[in-house]
């Protein structure tokens, strides 16, 4: 069953983790993807995530972007007009930043968080609605928040303040946009094993991870798929009249607080 069949998506922050994951699912359902990111190598290494759909027979194409630039995120969105315009946007691209109490954050260091976890938001949701209201035909935009976005924690204010922002921004644009059949939702992962999780922020594969995993209700991290999944059912009409929404993905950490 492909429940993305003729419809093209904009993936920010593709090159690798939870962005190439959510691409190359979205692939497998039929889309043709954009893949959006500020580097076309994936951390993990291997083939660049557009080429590896182009070899297992699906469209695709990389972008240059990066969502701090507004002009970045517009030319990314144009880049979906090869194949028929955007359908689908995914605002996934982000950053841990400074994790650091408060009275010790770098301002720098905050502006520079802000401006990829919110403003790239911003941005490419900017930039995908005006393409979707001038089309016409709806769409769905989907950013990605944090559990972070859900409850604030100590010692990654600026984390926090940034994903939770995100949340109230895409409730508000889910208002404006709802008349215009476009959807706007929102993805909170928890921890999830990716580069971020492993080397900028490590968390999985330490002792501190180890205690957090027992406590799970599901007793594991999370995998980039795990979030894939949920970014398929809120891109396809399997969630057609789902929006203003979130959709919490941390094997029940939050529940279980």
């Amino acid at each position: 069953m492909s429940l993305l069949e003729d419809r093209t998506a904009v993936i920010t922050g593709a090159a690798s983790g939870n962005g190439r994951a959510i691409a190359e699912l979205f692939a497998e359902h039929g889309a043709s993807v954009v893949v959006a990111d500020i580097r076309e190598e994936p951390r993990e290494g291997g083939e660049p995530t557009h080429t590896y759909i182009e070899s297992q027979g699906g469209e695709a194409t990389f972008v240059e972007c990066d969502v701090t630039d507004y002009d970045d995120c517009v030319a990314a969105v144009e880049a979906a007009e090869q194949f028929g315009g955007v359908d689908v946007m995914v605002n996934n691209a982000g950053i841990v930043g400074p994790q650091a109490p408060l009275v010790e954050l770098d301002m720098d260091e905050y502006r520079t968080l802000m401006r990829v976890n919110l403003d790239g938001v911003f941005h490419g949701s900017k930039a995908a609605a005006l393409a979707m209201v001038e089309r016409g035909d709806g769409g769905s935009i989907v950013n990605m928040s944090s559990v972070a976005g859900m409850a604030g924690y100590g010692g990654i204010t600026a984390y926090s303040a940034s994903k939770g922002g995100v949340r109230l921004f895409s409730y508000a644009l889910a208002s404006e946009l709802g008349p215009d059949g476009i959807r706007v939702n929102v993805v909170h992962p928890g921890v999830i094993e990716t580069a971020m999780t492993t080397e900028d922020s490590p968390i999985v594969g330490t002792e501190e991870g180890e205690q957090l995993k027992s406590t799970l209700p599901l007793r594991r991290f999370g995998t980039p798929e795990d979030v894939a999944g949920v970014c398929l059912f809120l891109a396809s009409d399997l969630s057609s009249y789902v929006t203003a929404e979130s959709i919490v993905v941390d094997g029940g950490d939050l529940n279980s607080a």
